[in-house]
């Protein structure tokens, strides 16, 4: 079975084949154009930028997934595309041109949850079985889920406000540092001391599990407000301590989400952009080690968005004989 992943809900445009056999031989191809150099003046995303983007460059990305892929597209026994959520042109880009290819070649269509993709991208990578704890953080959302099957979810808690890829984002911008936020604090963070900057952390011993990112954030633009001009030992220093302020935030929730459980569960999963930080990655390794968890983190290719876990999830609903109409309408917001 080869399915042809299409993903276009932010600023990566992205198509992939994938097959359901066994590991390490599932991703046939995986292409991915970053729009870094589009956005990057910017300093975040800019919608109507990357939509036009996406009809640029979408043609020629799924051309090269399938060469690369050794298949025709006749081959393919479906397509599968974000239909949601996510920045809406780009969204109706994918899902418009994943229609068409579906009509043309009289495949099925499967309309996949963005979130759906990055949850279930440890049984892509991993092969693990349900049910398992998640953490999914990337720069539009941040939430601990049960993931109990396909299509099965069970909220545990979320951010309040801001995302921790947002919030990264944010105050990388602040220091004048490299879009996106994320990697580029966390190279900076290297020659830096955690400890230098006293950051709070937001909801520390609240009951739940639900976080919060936007005091830290504000608290941390003051802190680069008061100390302006920042050195660049000062900018290092900063990132350390904004990104162990982040890492502890997370770390602390996950013990109360370990406790929420409504099943027994073996692994827990981070997922989503975050999840390529490896000083997050070690502080939620040390939870889990704590509570005999096994802990599982996609390899970093698969962190960011991609459409080979767009394929993934088409795989598994087509498995169980779920498809979509093509009257399917995109979906700004689409929670799991």
């Amino acid at each position: 079975m080869k399915v042809l992943g299409i993903e276009t809900s932010c600023d990566e445009t992205a198509a992939a084949v994938v097959q359901d056999g066994d590991l390490p031989d599932r991703i046939l191809s995986n292409v991915i154009h970053s729009q870094i150099q589009e956005h990057e003046a910017y300093g975040g995303v800019v919608p109507e930028i990357a939509a036009r983007a996406h009809l640029h460059y979408l043609q020629g990305i799924i051309k090269r997934a399938a060469d690369g892929a050794k298949v025709s597209l006749d081959q393919l026994d479906a397509i599968a595309v974000t239909a949601g959520p996510g920045l809406i042109g780009g969204v109706l880009v994918g899902v418009m041109a994943a229609k068409a290819m579906a009509m043309a070649l009289q495949k099925p269509f499967i309309a996949v949850n963005h979130l759906e993709g990055h949850a279930l991208t440890p049984r892509l990578s991993h092969d693990i079985q349900f049910p398992y704890l998640l953490l999914l953080a990337s720069g539009g959302h941040c939430q601990f889920l049960e993931v109990l099957g396909v299509g099965q979810y069970r909220l545990l808690g979320a951010t309040i406000d801001d995302a921790a890829g947002e919030a990264f984002d944010k105050v990388a911008k602040l220091m004048d540092l490299d879009y996106p936020g994320g990697p580029a604090i966390e190279q900076v963070a290297k020659g830096g001391d955690q400890n230098r900057f006293k950051l709070p952390r937001p909801l520390k011993g609240r009951e739940g599990c639900d976080l919060s990112f936007a005091g830290l954030k504000t608290a941390a633009r003051l802190m680069i407000q008061n100390n302006n001009p920042l050195s660049e030992q000062d900018k290092a220093h900063m990132a350390a301590s904004f990104q162990n302020a982040v890492a502890d935030c997370l770390s602390e929730r996950l013990q109360n989400a370990i406790q929420m459980v409504s099943v027994p569960v073996k692994n827990f999963v981070i997922a989503g952009g975050v999840a390529a930080n490896q000083t997050i990655r070690d502080h939620l390794q040390n939870v889990c080690a704590r509570n005999k968890l096994e802990f599982v983190a996609p390899p970093l290719r698969l962190c960011t968005d991609n459409a080979a876990m767009i394929a993934w999830v088409g795989i598994e609903k087509l498995k169980l004989g779920q498809t979509d109409d093509l009257s399917f309408a995109p979906k700004p917001r689409w929670p799991l």
